[in-house]
């Protein structure tokens, strides 16, 4: 057993099913991202967003059969699902909360031959049944495992021959170190999908092929028109600060310039967290967190480019 490979119940995390023959067009007219085109054993991130283009809900979409699965964290869901269902109407789709049903697991490895051996090749945003659930990959080194409830101890059992069980911060820290971000309350309507990197194609979480979802006109603007002002960086900081803390840079004086995006525990000492920050403010090296002139935050390379 390599001990660097670990698997994590995702108790902060929880599922959206959405069924029903017009199920993808539903969600393909609401979300960033292209849905219409999802392959049946493809998985996309996509995102919900207000009027003004702001993020309140991201997800991690895959198919099981004709249905879709929507994988958001577990604080917004309620709220989530209420929006959503106010835009059902006639349309012949059906929206169910899996929180009582299905289990999340996140595995991190860095053995891939043992991995293979376990789910088989999968390519990265891919997707294939796992214990009467799905196992998505999401890259070189990160997998996400839904599973019944009823079979979460024979998954369990199966991932110990691969790792050891970690505690949430381990994926946190996953997370952080891909770059990917994830929309809790603290943060809704606190970004643009550009701030977050969501239109990267390391993140894919944006289709400017498609046509319009609530936001769009906003999104679309920034990409072909604007420049993008803040962007989200990796950091390392002394200090925990939760997601949605405000964030400095002395260029923009006392108004903050962006915030915590998400944050955990480094087990080098310290935090590492994902931040949104005007760009200036990262190149010169000179952002703070929580007040103007408060702990300043380290950068951290990203496993992509931040343009």
């Amino acid at each position: 057993m390599n001990p660097t490979n670990l698997f994590v119940p995702l108790t902060d995390q929880s599922l959206i099913r959405a069924s029903g023959e017009e199920a993808a067009l539903f969600l393909h007219n609401l979300l960033t991202n292209d849905i219409n085109h999802l392959a049946p054993e493809g998985a996309r991130h996509a995102a919900l967003c207000t009027a003004k283009g702001r993020m309140i809900a991201s997800f991690l979409i895959w198919r099981d059969g004709t249905d879709y699965i929507l994988q958001l964290s577990a604080d917004i869901l309620p709220g989530i699902l209420k929006k959503l269902s106010m835009y059902v109407l006639r349309t012949k789709v059906k929206l169910t909360d899996l929180s009582a049903e299905r289990t999340l697991i996140g595995l991190t490895t860095s053995d891939g031959p043992q991995a293979d051996a376990l789910f088989g090749k999968l390519a990265p945003m891919t997707t294939a049944p796992f214990e009467g659930g799905t196992v998505v990959r999401l890259d070189a080194w990160r997998f996400v495992i839904a599973v019944p409830n009823t079979a979460v101890a024979a998954a369990q059992a199966k991932l110990t021959s691969l790792g050891h069980r970690a505690d949430l911060t381990a994926w946190h820290l996953a997370e952080i170190a891909a770059g990917i971000p994830r929309i809790v309350a603290a943060t809704q309507e606190a970004f643009t999908p550009q701030m977050v990197n969501y239109e990267h194609a390391a993140v894919g979480g944006v289709s400017f092929q498609k046509g319009c979802y609530p936001g769009q006109e906003v999104v679309a603007r920034t990409h072909y028109l604007g420049k993008v002002k803040r962007r989200m960086y990796r950091v390392k900081l002394d200090q925990e600060f939760a997601p949605g803390t405000d964030v400095f840079t002395p260029e923009a004086g006392d108004q903050h310039c962006g915030a915590v995006v998400l944050t955990a525990p480094s087990p080098n000492s310290g935090f590492e967290s994902l931040l949104v920050v005007q760009s200036s403010g990262a190149e010169s090296n000179d952002v703070h967190v929580g007040k103007p002139g408060g702990p300043k935050a380290l950068l951290l390379p990203m496993p992509y480019a931040v343009e």
